[in-house]
């Protein structure tokens, strides 16, 4: 299959930001594969662009796969989702991979991307970073998540939803402590805002100011102390709490074991030997 399927970043707020290169290839397409059409359409119509457009996200990606390799045997694809780079905590990875497997080319413009926007902004370190992407939604999940991240020496970017970043910035103070955090907000819009300040100031902030908008979260790496392989006290004072709040102990020697440097085997032997 000779023809391209584009990876098309679009604003993340300001449509300024799409780049000369972005609109031609939206031009040029025979068909454009968008997360929401109605808010793509939006954005074509700002910059009078005719060409057709049809759905692909989450719930039709397995639909439509088939549908979008029919179009790239005939033309061009533009992949495009509703802000950002496409395939970046989006539905459009699946495609893009699909592509790759499929032997068609994959094409991908440089764009707008709120994790790097908001990293470069946030005056934490950028020489490493680990992207996240959205934590899990369930309790026991999101701490799980976090404490797997608590060893991480590098900045650490997520994406998350304003009705739940408080409950998130406690999450992370309990599992990372009291860190540099930076909470970007509605960036590249009229109402852009950044929160910089240690994670129980940002939560304060937020406590007392309800936040709206599209959110990313900027946390400082661990400190070198917390990198290091913690001792078998520190062991089963992080077990401990963990039974404490109601973890099962596989599920509790699991969470420590990410957060220790430890196996999650012995874990479990330690905690069988010293708390049963």
């Amino acid at each position: 299959m000779a023809n391209t399927l584009y990876v098309v970043p679009t604003p993340i707020g300001n449509l300024d930001d799409i780049t000369l290169r972005a609109l031609r290839v939206l031009r040029q397409v025979s068909l454009i594969a968008a997360e929401d059409t109605r808010t793509t359409r939006i954005l074509l119509d700002h910059f009078d662009i005719k060409t057709p457009l049809t759905s692909y996200h989450q719930h039709n990606e397995r639909l439509k796969l088939d549908a979008i390799f029919d179009a790239l045997a005939m033309g061009d694809v533009a992949l495009v989702s509703d802000a950002g780079t496409p395939g970046i905590s989006d539905p459009g990875a699946a495609l893009i991979a699909a592509a790759v497997a499929r032997s068609v080319r994959v094409e991908a413009l440089p764009g707008a991307c709120a994790a790097i926007t908001a990293l470069a902004a946030s005056g934490l370190p950028t020489d490493g970073f680990v992207f996240v992407g959205f934590l899990p939604k369930k309790d026991r999940a999101l701490r799980t998540a976090l404490a797997g991240l608590a060893r991480q020496p590098r900045t650490l970017i997520f994406y998350e939803s304003p009705n739940r970043l408080t409950d998130t910035l406690a999450a992370l103070i309990e599992a990372l402590g009291d860190r540099r955090v930076c909470v970007g907000r509605e960036l590249t819009k009229l109402h852009e805002e950044y929160v910089r300040g240690t994670a129980r100031q940002v939560l304060a902030q937020f406590q007392a100011h309800e936040p709206r908008g599209e959110i990313v979260i900027i946390v400082e790496g661990a400190p070198p102390e917390q990198t290091a392989q913690w001792d078998a006290e520190q062991v089963l004072a992080a077990l401990q709490t963990r039974l404490d709040a109601g973890d099962p102990l596989s599920t509790a020697a699991k969470t420590v074991a990410a957060a220790s440097g430890w196996d999650r085997k012995a874990v479990y032997a330690l905690a069988v030997e010293k708390l049963r």
